[in-house]
């Protein structure tokens, strides 16, 4: 497709606390884009006031903007809702699907509703009233945020009220899931069909935000190195959780393959890392897609692509 001609604002900075990660990825497509030789303006949102975010990208006379936020105001459908509201495409999903991946507690009512294996949970919102029959290890996690913020791996009883609070500190609820033994998957979407599933192998711990964001703390395996069943078992989980929510042009499925090989999905991040070192990016490559590329095409659905993916069942 060619986009001379048009107008591209890359949507960066944010207000949530994942702000630098999103700086990070809407420089690389910015700068990605500027290579392309295309027409394309930096935006950095710093404000959640509807009114001020429209004026702001009302005065750039843009064609299409490129969703770079991560976290609040960026992946909950806010963003999504005020970009509709002035008649302007957007990449990503659209406002629903959006909050649905967003806010992990619907996401994983929507997954059981669909049948879509994922880890047994609670929800609490504060760290008295704590469910009794826990068992441990015992993954703690705000409902309402990325980038691993707040995420604990909690081993025993005298850890969980401190951990719980750490995660109540980024969101209202926290979520109590079951740990599941196993390997760290991730499948990205793109164009409702799965890239190459990638596995994640932290030098030490968890896959948590210092592994996530250190270099040299983790390593990648792509294509992971799976029983052909069970990878292609993988990838079709994968793109279920996509559809169950309503995603579309593109997004990236978290997973853990327990012991059994059955793929749990732990979460579906509807605007993930966007750095040509990140997760999608990485399972883009092994398909075919150099970054331009992948850059080029989900703009390219934001435009023409296909319609909203349809869910099967909602909560």
């Amino acid at each position: 497709m060619d986009f001379k001609g048009l107008k591209i604002g890359v949507l960066g900075g944010g207000i949530s606390g994942e702000r630098e990660i999103s700086l990070l990825s809407a420089n690389g497509v910015y700068k990605s884009l500027v290579a392309c030789g295309l027409d394309v303006v930096f935006i950095d949102i710093i404000t959640s006031d509807e009114e001020e975010v429209k004026n702001l990208l009302l005065a750039h006379s843009l064609d299409v903007a490129f969703i770079a936020l991560h976290g609040a105001f960026g992946e909950d459908g806010k963003i999504q809702s005020i970009l509709e509201s002035i008649g302007l495409s957007y990449t990503g999903s659209a406002p629903k699907a959006s909050l649905l991946a967003m806010d992990k507690i619907l996401s994983k009512k929507v997954f059981q509703n669909n049948n879509i294996n994922t880890p047994d949970f609670f929800v609490c919102s504060d760290s008295k009233n704590i469910p009794k029959n826990i068992t441990y290890p015992v993954v703690v996690k705000p409902h309402f945020c990325g980038s691993s913020l707040g995420v604990t791996i909690v081993k025993d009883k005298g850890s969980l009220e401190e951990a719980i609070k750490k995660a109540l500190s980024f969101s209202p609820k926290v979520i109590l899931e079951k740990y599941i033994e196993g390997r760290e998957l991730t499948v990205g979407i793109l164009d409702d069909e799965a890239l190459a599933v990638v596995e994640i192998i932290p030098k030490k711990g968890t896959f948590d935000f210092e592994a996530k964001y250190t270099k040299g703390k983790t390593s990648f395996v792509v294509p992971a190195e799976l029983d052909k069943k069970v990878y292609k078992q993988t990838q079709a989980t994968g793109l279920l959780a996509h559809r169950a929510l309503g995603c579309r042009g593109f997004c990236r499925v978290d997973i853990r393959l327990g012991k059994d090989n059955i793929p749990y999905v732990l979460e579906v991040n509807s605007i993930p890392g966007l750095t040509n070192k990140s997760l999608l990016p990485l399972a883009a490559k092994a398909c075919g897609y150099d970054f331009n590329k992948l850059v080029l095409k989900v703009i390219e659905l934001a435009l023409h692509g296909k319609k909203e993916a349809q869910k099967i069942k909602t909560v």
